[in-house]
């Protein structure tokens, strides 16, 4: 009897050991150029048949000296963390369970419903927001995507619009933090997407109902959806799914329009009508444009990066007669021009540098951007143990 026993106990005891096996992960960095706040996505199902959870334990990522490092585990089954990696260089981290832990939150998103149902997001270099339904008899339409110039790793998010609606400290004027001095309209603003059929954009209305996916402390990402978009007489089902990384300058896009066919879209950048400078480098996938000096600010440069490529880049201009005004107001776009296929969203990133933190010029920014785009095409290297 006490030798069954015996067997059962050591039996629970190896299955007990069995599931709070480690797992080792190696990571690559194969640039010749830094990359310290890209994150890493390790899928579950390469983790789960050797780490196995149980009771309250969570994924937990470790570094070389053994101590417990920021990670998130996200909506689509992935653990995420920043590696840090320096170029060419090589490290190894551990995936164990263990007690969850509270982690500094480094990105963040939200809708504002006490201002008209704006959606905005931020990690700790940008911020950024898009407008809902409840603008529209307000101020018309809008789907363009508003840049809230930062100069803190604080997330300002809820601090600004607090201090606004309470009329403390407007966020159009710099207390300190940054400010929101981007002008949008009724354009596709800082980078937002759009049907391009026949030369002609195709603008939407603002969005209509979101869903947050993730929210920190690592990538925020949620999804807006809007009302059907009509083109040339057909009418398309429209949605965006936003996701934004800590450490990065620029949120990630997947833009998907109902279709059945192949159809021409453009992102955009608005184009101010004097005082500014555009960058298309078509044959690397990406876009710069500086603003022009403002009584503001200066300094601004906002950037679009397809990983696939664009086939064109144009200046597109057009007239549109204001909802409140009812004058016509002209406006121009430096488009970035691609196709997108029946049930495969279209994927790229904007957004944006600052003189005033982390980049003195424009050559500067174009360093980071060949950056960005080059590690779109060469990532991280994976490996298992």
């Amino acid at each position: 009897m006490n030798k069954l026993l015996t067997i059962l106990f050591a039996v629970v005891f190896l299955a007990s050991c069995s599931s709070n096996k480690e797992m080792k992960v190696t990571i690559g960095n194969p640039s010749d150029y830094d990359r310290l706040s890209e994150l890493v996505e390790i899928p579950i199902d390469s983790i789960k048949d050797k780490v196995a959870l149980k009771d309250s334990l969570v994924y937990v990522v470790k570094n070389s000296e053994g101590e417990i490092i920021p990670s998130q585990v996200t909506y689509d089954r992935k653990v995420i963390f920043q590696p840090e990696m320096k170029a060419k260089e090589t490290k190894t981290f551990t995936i164990s369970t263990d007690m969850a832990r509270v982690y500094p939150a480094k990105t963040y998103g939200r809708l504002i419903s006490e201002r008209y149902d704006d959606f905005a997001w931020e990690n700790d270099r940008v911020a950024f927001r898009i407008y809902g339904a409840a603008l529209l008899p307000v101020d018309g339409p809008s789907n363009g995507i508003d840049l809230w110039y930062k100069r803190t790793n604080d997330l300002v998010i809820d601090k600004w619009y607090q201090q606004d609606l309470a009329g403390k400290a407007s966020y159009h004027n710099d207390n300190g933090e940054g400010l929101d001095d981007y002008k949008v309209g009724r354009t596709l603003g800082a980078g937002a997407m759009a049907p391009y059929v026949n030369n002609k954009l195709w603008l939407n209305e603002n969005f209509v109902s979101d869903e947050l996916l993730d929210n920190g402390p690592l990538r925020t990402t949620f999804k807006l959806t809007y009302k059907d978009i009509e083109v040339d007489g057909k009418a398309y089902g429209e949605n965006r799914t936003f996701s934004i990384d800590a450490g990065s300058q620029l949120t990630k896009v997947a833009q998907a329009y109902a279709i059945k066919e192949p159809m021409t879209v453009a992102a955009g950048i608005v184009k101010r009508e004097r005082g500014d400078s555009i960058i298309s480098a078509i044959d690397k996938g990406y876009i710069i444009y500086a603003e022009p000096k403002t009584n503001k600010s200066e300094g601004v440069y906002v950037s679009l990066v397809f990983p696939e490529g664009i086939s064109d880049s144009v200046t597109d201009t057009y007239e549109i007669v204001n909802a409140k005004s009812k004058k016509s107001d002209k406006y121009a776009h430096v488009l970035a021009v691609t196709t997108q296929q029946p049930k495969k969203p279209v994927v790229y990133y904007t957004g944006y540098g600052w003189a005033k933190f982390g980049f003195s010029t424009l050559a500067d920014f174009e360093k980071y951007i060949q950056n960005f785009s080059e590690s779109l095409r060469q990532p991280l290297t994976i490996s298992y143990k």
